[in-house]
């Protein structure tokens, strides 16, 4: 398998692998599509996954904020994930979610966080993010499906607050 950075050339690919590992619909599929247009989207943390030269996965990491009354640090958030539902249950969404997170910190990012299923992501280290001071009020989720990880040391007893997604998160 071959873990790399998406390129222009794979964006139509790239839509039909979401439309497919999401159940035949076009949510992130076009998700993804506004992000890429936005000023939260880093082209580096935009991951492919490879084999036998088919795209099987794609991880999408983007810039959001945390806010609190005096502060606004800006944060990774990781959506979406896809895996063909052929190749699912195989580690090549956890194989694309440890190269996101090297990514982060080599970039200087401090926490990724995410609304997943609180079955895989722990798995990963990702840990319930309201115990750590973080809210998320524009969603409502349970605490178990919002999740952070820390990728630099210390940075979850630095930022606190509330997590705010980009207007691409939002028809």
């Amino acid at each position: 398998m071959i873990i790399r950075t998406e390129t222009e050339r794979d964006f139509n690919e790239v839509y039909k692998l979401n439309y497919l590992a999401f159940g035949n619909r076009e949510d992130e599929s076009k998700l993804v599509e506004r992000i890429r247009k936005s000023n939260e989207y880093i082209p580096e943390l935009s991951i492919i996954a490879e084999m036998e030269n088919e795209i099987v996965g794609h991880l999408l990491l983007s810039k959001a904020k945390v806010e609190d009354h005096e502060n606004a640090y800006t944060v990774i958030v990781l959506a979406p994930i896809a895996v063909k539902p052929n190749r699912q249950k195989q580690g090549i969404g956890s194989r694309l979610i440890e190269e996101g997170i090297r990514r982060c910190r080599t970039l200087g990012y401090g926490i990724i966080l995410l609304i997943g299923h609180p079955s895989y992501y722990p798995r990963l280290g990702f840990q319930p993010a309201r115990k750590h001071g973080l809210d998320l009020k524009q969603f409502e989720v349970p605490d178990e499906v919002f999740m952070v990880y820390e990728v630099e040391e210390g940075k979850l007893k630095e930022i606190k607050g509330e997590l705010k997604y980009p207007k691409a998160f939002f028809n």
